[in-house]
C-alpha cells in the first residue's frame, strides 16, 4: 500500500472508531513532507488538530449500469447478419490488402539488404539506412495481427 494512501485509510479509522472527545491530528514532516494521522499530537512541528466536524470525504462508488430501455431501437436479426456480412467481406479484402503490402516490404527490405554502398563500411549506417524498410514490415505485420483480432470478433 502508498504510505499517503494507508495514511488516509488510519484517518479515517481514527474518525470513525474515536470517541467524541478524542483529537485527530495531521502531522507533516517538515523536511520530508511525508503526511501522517494520528490520535496523540507528537512533538514535531507541523501537527495540526482536524475538526471534529470535518466531513471524511470517499470515492463514490461506480453508477450500476442501467438496463437497455424498452423502447429503444433494435435492429432486426436479418439486418444484423447482413451488416456483420458486409464487415466480414470489407476486414478479408483490407487482410489480403496488407497481406501484399507485407509481401512487398518484405521483398524491398531483402533488396536493400543486399545492397552494400561504398560509404557504409561501418554497419550502424547499414542500419540507419535499414530501418525505414524495417519498420514499414513491422506496421503491416501489426495491422495484419490487427485485422485477425477483428476477425476473431466477429459472430
Amino acid at each position: 500500500m502508498k504510505p499517503i494512501f494507508r495514511a488516509g485509510l488510519i484517518a479515517v479509522a481514527l474518525v470513525a472508531t474515536g470517541s467524541a472527545s478524542a483529537d485527530v491530528f495531521k502531522c507533516t514532516d517538515p523536511i520530508s513532507g511525508k503526511v501522517t494521522y494520528t490520535n496523540t499530537k507528537t512533538g514535531e512541528k507541523g501537527c495540526t488538530t482536524l475538526q471534529k466536524e470535518q466531513s471524511v470525504t470517499t470515492v463514490p462508488a461506480p453508477a450500476p449500469r442501467k438496463a437497455t430501455p424498452s423502447d429503444f431501437p433494435r435492429v432486426d436479426d436479418n439486418t444484423q447478419r447482413s451488416r456483420d456480412n458486409d464487415r466480414r467481406k470489407i476486414l478479408d479484402s483490407e487482410l489480403e490488402s496488407e497481406t501484399q503490402a507485407l509481401a512487398e516490404a518484405k521483398k524491398t527490405l531483402a533488396e536493400q539488404q543486399s545492397i552494400r554502398n561504398g560509404d557504409e563500411k561501418n554497419y550502424a549506417k547499414v542500419l540507419e539506412r535499414l530501418k525505414p524498410y524495417q519498420e514499414q514490415v513491422e506496421l503491416h505485420e501489426r495491422n495484419i495481427d490487427a485485422i485477425k483480432t477483428e476477425i476473431g470478433r466477429l459472430k
